[in-house]
């Protein structure tokens, strides 16, 4: 294995991508896949299982499953190798899909998924680790920006094959497909990466409470985000305690890691201002960029009156460039050198994209809105690779695998805070309208246009306003999230390796 600093000849490189990128990327691939792949099933799990209003817990329980395995999976791959972790998480997530095909209530499903969940997340900060650890930072980028572009290939692909797959076969085939998908990254893993560090777990001892704290801060946190975007008074009580639970779990968390020999999180590492400004700024961007995902589709739909079919191909430009942001960003990584010169530059340009959809969301035609996605989803794409490099560099190889579970901690924190934060300004804008406009935009939602056949020509405009108005403030929250982490990049010490 080359040291992860020294130059390799271009003929060198390209032999070591073909035989590390097919093993890490498939490993990624389904597990990217899993988040949007589900998400198309869930309407079919529901009237099969029954309990409609808790079908959510599918998606919640394998979001803190995953948020909760990236740092100890990071620890462990330090200690006791990267490749040996990654069969360990190839082994939860295929069991878990498997459990998930089997399931015979919805109880069953969300229990599987959880074990799901703590696999597909070690595979994430596993495969880009791996990476990390054979590829000098100047050419890293290259191959970052192609995990990235895999993540939002995978991410783009999971909602048209998850519908087609429910559709011919049934809910249950969503999950058969992933058992194949994770034999056969094992496969790779075993055949393609030989020379990959073994790990020195001599002296190490895991930190048992710290991984205790830790749950207890994610999920009641997770959770509360879950309960306070429905800004109704029971659930808005309910984050409210659940966010008591998380904010006294976090303080107990941080004491702990500051007495632990080998802690879950080392707070000397996140307490870098490369990293955590790093972080910040992933966290936010990935806010922006999931929750614009979750509710462009709603926008599509009730103020554009598009049809399911028509909202998928609008949908392309979103979530198909940011892979091609992210090879541009690791190109130009390689030739200067800069880091996050280019996310700065792209997030500055999705920021003006995002506000000229604010400014412009009840007329601009439908070509010149996917020209404003393609710019902001090239934006958010220069982010991705150059965080992890960033990151990894200032961390080090000693901590590289803390440090890289520590960005897909963020990113899963920013994406579930930033998709609460922007349904709570979107349903926020509607409950202080005059009149029921909340209760008309759930109805609208759940029903069609016959939902606002009773109303009369002049309430009907009155509403088509107002709920113009408040996506109007949900774009313009987007941009803001995105114009703060266009500033962060230039606020980080690390700029160039």
């Amino acid at each position: 294995m080359p040291p992860a600093d020294a130059p390799i000849p271009p003929a060198e490189l390209k032999r070591l991508f073909f035989r590390l990128f097919p093993a890490v990327a498939l490993a990624m691939f389904g597990a990217a896949l899993d988040q949007t792949l589900v998400a198309a099933a869930l309407p079919a799990i529901a009237r099969s299982l029954g309990e409609v209003e808790r079908v959510s817990w599918i998606v919640v329980l394998y979001l803190v499953a995953n948020t909760v395995a990236a740092p100890v999976y990071g620890r462990l791959g330090d200690a006791f190798g990267r490749r040996r972790m990654l069969l360990v998480a190839l082994g939860f997530y295929a069991l878990g899909a498997t459990a998930c095909a089997a399931a015979p209530s919805l109880a069953w499903l969300a229990l599987a998924r959880v074990v799901q969940g703590f696999g597909g997340g070690g595979l994430i900060s596993l495969s880009v680790a791996l990476i990390a650890e054979v590829v000098p930072p100047r050419e890293r980028g290259r191959f970052q920006a192609w995990i990235a572009a895999v993540f939002t290939g995978a991410s783009a692909l999971g909602p048209v094959l998850g519908g087609f797959l429910t559709g011919q076969f049934g809910w249950r085939s969503v999950f058969m497909l992933q058992l194949p998908l994770a034999l056969l990254a094992a496969w790779l893993a075993v055949t393609r990466l030989t020379n990959t560090a073994r790990g020195s777990p001599r002296g190490f001892a895991f930190d048992w409470w710290g991984l205790v704290l830790f749950s207890l801060f994610v999920a009641p946190a997770l959770l509360a985000l879950d309960q306070a975007r429905r800004l109704a008074a029971l659930p808005l009580l309910v984050a409210g305690g659940l966010a008591v639970v998380a904010g006294l779990a976090l303080w107990l968390l941080l004491r702990q890691e500051r007495r632990a020999p080998d802690p879950l999180l080392p707070l000397n590492l996140l307490g870098d201002a490369t990293i955590w400004r790093t972080n910040l700024m992933t966290g936010l961007v990935n806010g922006a960029f999931v929750g614009a995902i979750a509710f462009l589709p709603i926008y599509l739909t009730t103020v554009r009156g598009l049809s399911p079919s028509e909202v998928g191909f609008a949908l392309l430009p979103l979530s198909a460039c940011s892979g091609f942001g992210a090879l541009m960003a690791g190109a130009g990584l390689a030739r200067t050198g800069r880091t996050l010169l280019w996310p700065a530059i792209g997030l500055t340009a999705a920021t003006i994209a995002l506000v000229a959809i604010a400014i412009g969301a009840g007329v601009i035609p439908m070509p010149v809105l996917a020209v404003l996605l393609a710019v902001a989803s090239l934006g958010f794409g220069s982010s991705f690779p150059m965080v992890q490099v960033t990151v990894q560099v200032a961390a080090g190889r000693e901590r590289l695998g803390s440090a890289t579970a520590s960005v897909q901690f963020s990113r899963s924190l920013g994406a579930a805070t930033g998709t609460a934060l922007l349904g709570a300004v979107l349903f926020g804008a509607l409950v202080v309208a005059p009149g029921d406009a909340a209760g008309l935009f759930v109805a609208l939602v759940n029903q069609g246009a016959a939902a606002l056949a009773g109303l009369p020509p002049s309430g009907r405009a009155l509403f088509q306003a107002e709920l113009l108005d408040a996506f109007r403030a949900l774009f313009g929250a987007a941009a803001l999230l995105t114009g703060v982490a266009a500033w962060l990049c230039t606020r980080v010490p690390l700029q160039r390796v």
